[in-house]
């Protein structure tokens, strides 16, 4: 009988040393035997400390609006390992991603991957049996020497530059941008969904000869009454907007990036190849597409009583755009927090920039080796948290949060995907593509 999914998945957790090996020797070796180091689709590659899972999202949802059918990988993932690969906006089922870890198992040889090499490699895989033409690629960590950077991308987004990961990355946002910034290619669009952004970031397009399209510089959008809004880039005025499904002002800046970065398929050779896509990017095609974008846990808004606000903001600059974005929907009540932070994670930064916005704290334990204890994040967030309620897992401290709203309250759950995955769960407001 063949191996389960979840068996694959229990043996690559366990095939190399350490669960994070940034390199691109072992895994491009690889992807060269099987044929997906050169891959037919355009591929727009998206990173950033912040905001590129939303942009590879509305990027996902332009190209199947405009008809074009597109690949999309992300991670990590909530509850089911076939979120981080979606085709034409389903999800990679059990029996195509075993068939694509056999395929890379017998093409491995002597080379070890990580979990998430074996990830990239299997939705490189999937895309180029399904042909798709569009490959959009969120960047795992940094960028440099990320498994998603064995490919040259045709556009390469880069959202946001913060301090985070910095045992991988570096201990300054300069090293951290220019990690960051190796996705770029020699005559390529480089699409910066900031112009507030390191200098390194300015440094490498300089010297590696990328074309550089900059947020309010480029192409820029403004937010008009009832949410409405208009974007103006290189080739696209769209006057009338609706506002993104995802919630949250970022969300007008994410949508923004993701047009410029389709737009940003024009430049050079990517251009024939995606002129009918171009084409058919109007004002209708780009409403029916911010009418579809599908991303959990980015100020997820569940209605009810209370209402429960998700997010996964799991480090300071995320955590200040949730405080932002909490402080700018008013509540009659209480804000209610159930937070679990991994224990490599900035706490008291994150607990720092959220406390504006939280009445009560209610923390809960994270499993595994990067996980902990309700009372190591108690310790770690002692200057806000105080009397915090403390649970043994996301659940209870869920349970706990609900018991103790009253009808005028609001309930947040945020600090990690971690947590986010099993609150969405437990609400049962999770839905599979």
């Amino acid at each position: 009988m063949s191996a389960t999914l979840e068996h694959w998945l229990a043996r690559q957790s366990a095939a190399h040393p350490r669960s994070i090996d940034l390199g691109l020797e072992r895994v491009a070796a690889v992807a060269h035997r099987l044929g997906l180091d050169r891959p037919e689709s355009l591929v727009i590659t998206v990173a950033g400390t912040n905001g590129k899972g939303s942009t590879a999202a509305h990027v996902e949802a332009l190209l199947r609006a405009a008809g074009a059918s597109c690949g999309l990988f992300t991670s990590p993932h909530f509850i089911h390992y076939n979120e981080r690969i979606r085709i034409d906006g389903r999800e990679a089922d059990d029996a195509a991603l075993i068939g694509a870890f056999e395929r890379i198992e017998a093409a491995r040889g002597n080379h070890t991957l990580t979990f998430f090499e074996y990830n990239t490699l299997a939705a490189l895989w999937l895309f180029a049996a399904r042909g798709v033409r569009f490959a959009v690629l969120e960047v795992g960590l940094g960028g440099r020497l990320d498994a998603t950077n064995l490919v040259d991308a045709d556009v390469a987004v880069l959202c946001s530059v913060g301090l985070d990961h910095r045992e991988w990355l570096g201990d300054t946002v300069e090293q951290i941008g220019a990690e960051k910034a190796g996705i770029f290619r020699p005559d390529r669009p480089a699409v910066l969904g900031t112009a507030d952004l390191p200098s390194s970031v300015y440094a490498s397009i300089e010297r590696l000869g990328a074309r550089s399209v900059v947020a309010e510089r480029d192409f820029t959008w403004h937010v008009e009454a009832q949410g409405r809004w208009r974007y103006q880039g290189a080739r696209l005025r769209l006057p009338d907007l609706p506002p993104s499904r995802l919630e949250g002002l970022i969300q007008y800046r994410n949508a923004a990036t993701a047009l410029a970065a389709v737009e940003a398929l024009a430049e050079g050779a990517a251009a024939g190849r995606a002129a009918d896509v171009l084409a058919a990017l109007d004002a209708r095609t780009v409403a029916a597409a911010l009418g579809e974008v599908r991303l959990a846990g980015r100020f997820q808004v569940v209605p009810g009583t209370p209402e429960w606000i998700l997010d996964i903001a799991h480090n300071p600059p995320a955590a200040e755009v949730l405080c932002a974005e909490l402080r700018r929907r008013p509540c009659p009540g209480r804000t209610l927090a159930v937070v679990g932070i991994l224990g490599d994670k900035d706490a008291a930064a994150i607990g720092a920039a959220l406390a504006p916005a939280v009445d009560e704290w209610f923390l809960c334990a994270l499993p595994g080796p990067r996980g902990g204890s309700a009372e190591a994040l108690a310790a770690r967030l002692a200057e806000v948290a105080r009397a915090p309620v403390l649970a043994t897992s996301v659940t209870e401290a869920c349970d706990a949060a609900r018991r103790a709203a009253g009808a005028q309250d609001r309930v947040l759950v945020c600090g990690s995907v971690f947590t986010v995955g099993p609150a969405l769960d437990w609400l049962g407001v999770y839905s599979r593509a």
